[in-house]
């Protein structure tokens, strides 16, 4: 849920960043980590079970009352139905939206993954779900094309990956790098992407 939230926060800094900082320029680049890549592909364990059985149900009944009220004082309306999969035809979708549109592109095919999976209960492990995020972002086409080869785009996740969680020490999500050297972790307020931008500057 943080991610989303955290989307929201940086969102809200950018379009501040327009008047603050109008010398400065962005380009949000999402890139892959997987909560869990040992998961086997398609619909994955009820989300609830799953958490109970790894925060504890007490805790996870504490937790999901803050969780949707902090998320709604940023549009998003959370709910805590579906299930948690393995995510990598997720990141694969993620990736072919920049490969074909680029960042603005990518940016509506996220929007679109976390509207499904945080707010509609949706299984984005499974590709028909995947499929409809692609056809809501005008992607629909090449994604059936990728998912008719399976080794398209894999090879590119796992890399980038690998090789931006050991560059950036990547242990869990959210987390923002701005400008390849400020590290922010966690759903961050947006005065504190505001601080690192003006650093920028």
């Amino acid at each position: 849920p943080w991610c989303f939230i955290g989307k929201r926060r940086l969102e809200s800094a950018l379009e501040q960043a327009k008047s603050r900082f109008p010398h400065l320029s962005f380009d949000v680049r999402w890139r892959p980590f997987q909560l869990n890549p040992d998961f086997p592909p398609g619909k994955g364990l009820d989300k609830m079970a799953y958490y109970y059985s790894k925060f504890g149900e007490d805790n996870v009944k504490r937790m999901i009352p803050r969780m949707k009220a902090t998320a709604l004082e940023h549009g998003i309306n959370m709910n805590y139905g579906g299930t948690v999969g393995n995510t990598l035809d997720s990141h694969r979708l993620i990736w072919l939206a920049r490969e074909v549109g680029g960042s603005d592109l990518q940016d509506k095919v996220v929007e679109s993954l976390f509207k499904a999976y945080f707010e509609d209960n949706k299984s984005i492990e499974e590709r028909d779900v995947l499929l409809e995020c692609a056809d809501e972002s005008g992607l629909g086409d090449k994604c059936r094309e990728m998912f008719s080869n399976d080794a398209m785009g894999r090879g590119a996740v796992m890399r980038e990956k690998e090789d931006y969680g050991r560059a950036f020490q990547c242990s869990g999500v959210p987390m923002f790098v701005v400008d390849g050297k400020f590290v922010l972790n966690g759903a961050q307020e947006d005065t504190a992407f505001l601080r690192v931008f003006g650093k920028l500057s």
